[in-house]
């Protein structure tokens, strides 16, 4: 199996470690490529965070990665991309701002969803206080709606298009240990992702399977669930492993799991994105065997 991610965070965004750290950490590990995905900016967006790319260091966070691509030739395949928010409304992969900017790939992904009252809208994958304030006073301690509200961004931003990789695409799940609020086996859950399977088939994204929160602690599974994968294998959506790297040493971390998974959702193949054209980006095809990561 070859070694890459396409999703990783670093010094940046909300990271730690440089560009330069994470190529070493790749090569030592023996990785044929990496993507690096700083958050976009939000500004634009009427936000204002801490762990999104500021809009004024757009340029001197491509040139780096643009500068590791050409230091690296030969040794580590580096590609510049960005992972791009949906706020319904206020932005989206779609818009045409990410493709002037020569990116090799976005990732795009739902953090955000809408504040019923109108006011501030907060983050699904938040720390536990502020997702307390999220369920229990946006929503009202209807986890119900939240989740609905969640996977109805969802399919909002695929049904926008303007992306590569769909991004964790149950983040949802991250706050939800043990089922806390919701089960993820109901029919009333199943009725909320599975309407999003033929959108991404028919419009030939690709899904990561995401080590991210085994990586950081937060999760004991990888995103998506096994379920969703193989009703997503089912359709022939292709996947990408990635480790949505916060730091140097998540770099492959997980991803046995991650292969052990896709193996019993019977998926026969992996993506290796290898670069991009004026058609869109390429990707190589890869089986899927039961031998360990190598």
């Amino acid at each position: 199996m070859t070694l890459t991610s396409m999703h990783t965070h670093t010094e940046w965004c909300d990271g730690r470690g440089t560009v330069e750290d994470f190529c070493r950490a790749a090569v030592d590990r023996g990785f044929a490529a990496i993507g690096f995905s700083a958050h976009a900016p939000v500004e634009h967006a009427g936000l204002s965070t801490a762990w999104h790319l500021p809009e004024k260091k757009i340029v001197p966070y491509l040139d780096a990665v643009r500068e590791a691509k050409r230091r690296w030739a030969g040794k580590l395949a580096v590609f510049a991309g960005l992972e791009v928010d949906y706020i319904e409304g206020r932005m989206g992969p779609a818009g045409g701002r990410y493709r002037r900017m020569g990116l090799d790939f976005v990732i795009g992904s739902v953090h955000y969803v809408p504040n019923p009252s109108g006011g501030e809208i907060l983050a699904v994958d938040g720390p536990p206080d502020e997702f307390a304030v999220l369920l229990g006073t946006q929503y009202r301690g209807d986890a119900a709606a939240l989740t609905r509200a969640y996977w109805t961004a969802l399919s909002g931003m695929i049904q926008a298009g303007g992306f590569d990789i769909l991004g964790h695409m149950d983040l949802i799940k991250v706050n939800n240990r043990d089922e806390r609020y919701f089960s993820l086996s109901g029919a009333e859950y199943r009725a909320l992702w599975r309407p999003l399977l033929p959108l991404l088939a028919s419009g030939g994204f690709t899904v990561e399977v995401n080590t991210g929160g085994l990586n950081r602690g937060r999760t004991n599974y990888v995103y998506p669930s096994g379920e969703i994968l193989a009703a997503l294998g089912d359709l022939r959506v292709p996947f990408v492993i990635t480790s949505d790297a916060h730091e140097p040493g998540h770099l492959g971390g997980h991803y046995e799991t991650a292969r052990r998974v896709l193996l019993e959702a019977g998926c026969p193949a992996l993506r290796v994105f290898t670069g991009r054209t004026a058609a869109g980006a390429l990707w190589r095809e890869e089986p899927l065997t039961a031998e360990s990561p190598s």
